[in-house]
């Protein structure tokens, strides 16, 4: 008797909104947890694999790797075939880098998610690209519990044919946790065809300046720039990077691999004044780190940032979404 009531009140209570958005919002829950859950990444390689010919039945390979991983719900992965639109970010509270649009945002502020963020015109991702694709498919993880983003490419070339012969681009982004100011772009290509291949690296930074710098044996490349924020003040960005050559060859049946540190320093709103001054300062303090940093153990790094990751989860802290 009590359950035929409480049906009989239940039009009555979906009639108002709340309970309607409420409804609504439980049904894209259901829909968006099918897609985190290894049976609908599954689903999406398997579409991935009908629709991207021998590079889709690669993707779907290569990407079989992180359903454990999804499972556990450690991340969410991005394929031709999601239809959510996730950012695909890192970010640590002083910088964020947009995996997609390949664009940096700075807080103007020294003090971690005390400031917003803004967008500058610099690129801090080096593209990979290979002459003669005639074949890509793509995917990506979020794998928010370590911090980083993960991408793996699948490159059929014009002399391939079989999914066997697709030369493999994986990366992974990171923004330092415990560094704040560093930020590494992890490359690791795979070549399985009996020929060498050329890639083509390129960088861009629109209305940044770029000098080759030498200090201590490390060369690196120093990227400096400006952005206005909301409130028309001006902030300071220098950019020390890796140097890195236009082409990477990888060898026939062969394996390549390049760590791309970058440091990135910026400054509170300046003066029109002070604007010499404080950059110079701002690019000589990037280039003290740039050269600490590339002395360090890159698997170091990674190990320092995967540690203070862990310290955030177990310390029971929340994260702000739109830096981390």
């Amino acid at each position: 008797m009590w359950f035929q009531q409480r049906l009989k009140g239940l039009p009555g209570l979906l009639s108002s909104s709340w309970a309607r958005r409420v409804v609504v919002g439980l049904l894209l829950f259901l829909i968006f947890y099918w897609y985190l859950s290894s049976d609908g990444l599954l689903k999406a390689l398997s579409m991935s694999r009908e629709s991207g010919g021998a590079a889709g039945v690669c993707l779907q390979t290569d990407l079989h790797r992180w359903v454990s991983l999804v499972d556990r719900g450690e991340g969410v992965v991005l394929t031709p075939q999601t239809k959510e639109n996730i950012p695909f970010v890192v970010g640590n509270g002083h910088f964020l880098v947009d995996v997609d649009s390949n664009k940096l945002w700075v807080a103007s502020s020294s003090q971690p998610g005390s400031a917003p963020v803004h967008q500058t015109d610099y690129s801090p991702i080096a593209r990979l690209q290979v002459p003669g694709t005639r074949l890509e498919a793509r995917g990506m993880m979020l794998w928010y519990r370590k911090g980083s983003v993960l991408s793996t490419r699948c490159i059929l070339t014009a002399t391939s044919q079989s999914s066997r012969d697709c030369v493999i681009i994986r990366e992974e982004f990171v923004a330092h946790r415990s560094r704040p100011n560093v930020y590494l772009q992890r490359i690791h290509i795979s070549n399985p065809t009996d020929r060498p291949v050329s890639i083509d690296v390129a960088t861009e930074s629109v209305s940044f300046r770029s000098t080759m710098e030498k200090m201590e044996e490390k060369e690196f490349v120093l990227s400096s720039g400006r952005v206005l924020t909301e409130k028309k003040d001006t902030v300071l960005v220098a950019v020390a990077t890796k140097r890195l050559s236009t082409k990477i060859q990888v060898s026939a049946k062969s394996e390549y691999s390049e760590n791309l540190v970058s440091v990135i320093h910026t400054s509170e709103p300046t003066e029109a004044g002070k604007l010499d001054e404080t950059l110079g300062k701002l690019r000589e303090g990037v280039k003290r780190e740039m050269v600490d940093v590339l002395r360090a153990n890159v698997d170091e790094l990674m190990q320092e940032h995967q540690q203070a990751w862990v310290d955030l989860f177990i310390s029971g802290k929340f994260i702000v979404h739109s830096l981390t």
